[in-house]
């Protein structure tokens, strides 16, 4: 019984580790490196992540640097963050390229916002899901005469505590960013 709790626990808790990863991926008007950790170029036949081989600093509150340790890939590095979805086109000046995070506008914002309550949401279903898993399997158990009906009960509502503390968890972090972006 104990074993299923904990694996549903550590589920939620990677659902969580997602939508929070997915946050910071989103483009907040303020230059951030992880908005490039999933944008890739080819090099030497492998995809591999701009952060491996280029090093990524903050030069302003709103200006990203790339500066990359071989300068023959920063035209490949350049042509990946401009087929990306990262929306900034970097300017090139023969050794780093820069990304200047424009201002967002009052409907940018809203946009996002809705974004990130999208993302809380999917996170919620997800956490919802691995609660049902977890269930079933405690209910299974109690079919085959496993567990007696008292310690089923039990299961059920630590699952449910667990899970109202994740879906809580969800709601503070979604406010937190939504917070974050209204007050840019």
């Amino acid at each position: 019984m104990e074993e299923i709790i904990d694996k549903a626990k550590n589920k939620m808790k990677k659902s969580i580790n997602v939508m929070l990863d997915d946050f910071s991926t989103i483009r907040a008007g303020r230059a951030n490196p992880s908005v490039l950790d999933r944008v890739r170029i080819d090099y030497y036949g492998t995809p591999t992540p701009i952060n491996q081989v280029a090093s990524i600093s903050v030069a302003e509150a709103r200006v990203l640097v790339v500066s990359p340790w071989d300068k023959s890939t920063l035209g490949m590095i350049e042509k990946a963050i401009q087929a990306s979805d990262v929306g900034i086109n970097p300017q090139n000046d023969g050794q780093v390229l820069r990304l200047v995070f424009p201002q967002l506008t009052e409907d940018r914002r809203k946009e996002l916002v809705k974004d990130i309550k999208k993302l809380g949401e999917d996170c919620k279903v997800a956490i919802r899901s691995i609660r049902r898993d977890a269930i079933d399997k405690c209910k299974t158990k109690k079919k085959n005469n496993e567990i007696t009906e008292d310690d089923l009960k039990d299961a059920e509502d630590r699952i449910q505590k667990i899970t109202d503390k994740n879906v809580k968890e969800v709601d503070e972090q979604v406010a937190i960013k939504e917070k974050e972006i209204l007050s840019i």
